[in-house]
């Protein structure tokens, strides 16, 4: 007597549930050896990174209208959103531009 089929089928489908979980899980799993990045820095205490605030606005909205004009000039811009250390909402530019996106939005 040999192994029933219904059992092989069985097993061979386990096995490769099993392999493909495997897989994912090795190229999508937390490696804990990874470093996290720095909570605060005490250099960028806006953690705004190498962009330089140009203008603030008080809504969202009003940030947009700025953002227009900076980007109908031809320049790159982002808003950051309000935070404790600032209330309104920050327009920033990369230090390259900053003088021009001020020109811009006088």
């Amino acid at each position: 007597m040999g192994i029933p089929s219904g059992i092989v089928e069985l097993l061979g489908s386990l096995l490769a549930i099993g392999l493909v979980i495997a897989l994912l899980r090795w190229t999508f799993g937390t490696n804990k050896t990874h470093p996290s990045p720095p909570s605060d820095d005490p250099d960028d205490p806006m953690g705004v990174g190498l962009l330089e605030q140009v203008s603030e606005a008080p809504t969202e909205s009003a940030a947009q209208v700025l953002l227009g004009r900076l980007r109908a000039a031809g320049i790159r811009a982002t808003i950051a959103r309000p935070t404790e250390d600032a209330p309104g909402y920050r327009v920033l530019v990369f230090p390259q531009d900053a003088v021009t996106a001020r020109l811009v939005l006088r």
